[in-house]
């Protein structure tokens, strides 16, 4: 089970931090990525990190905008989010896989309940 924080409203060009923890439990073992769905829209691959975390991808859409991160401890990924706009509102969902399988979505298994953010233009 994964649990997400950190959404709300947020004015185009600001910033907000996502933060996703799997209860205490170490996060080193999986897959962790971060998705987002849009009202009437497919569910779509916004950023991953592998299991030793030394890789990181990001979608086109939100590189160099946004910047995933695990912490020291390895329990807790985050989604820090600049330079946001209003095409980034979403339901946000962090998710984790003992694959490889870095964009689809479908190759999660494990799922938290998701995270409203709104950027207001």
């Amino acid at each position: 089970q994964l649990v997400e924080s950190g959404g709300g409203l947020v004015q185009a060009g600001g910033s907000l931090t996502l933060s996703c923890g799997a209860s205490g439990r170490t996060l080193s073992l999986f897959t962790t990525g971060w998705f987002r769905q849009a009202p009437g829209k497919e569910r779509e691959f916004v950023s991953a990190i592998n299991r030793s975390g030394d890789r990181i991808y990001y979608a086109d859409s939100v590189k160099g905008r946004f910047t995933m991160s695990r912490d020291n401890g390895k329990v807790t990924v985050y989604l820090q989010m600049n330079s946001v706009k209003p095409e980034d509102t979403a339901v946000y969902y962090c998710a984790a896989q003992l694959g490889n399988s870095y964009f689809d979505y479908r190759r999660y298994n494990t799922w938290g309940q998701g995270t409203q953010v709104t950027v207001s233009s």
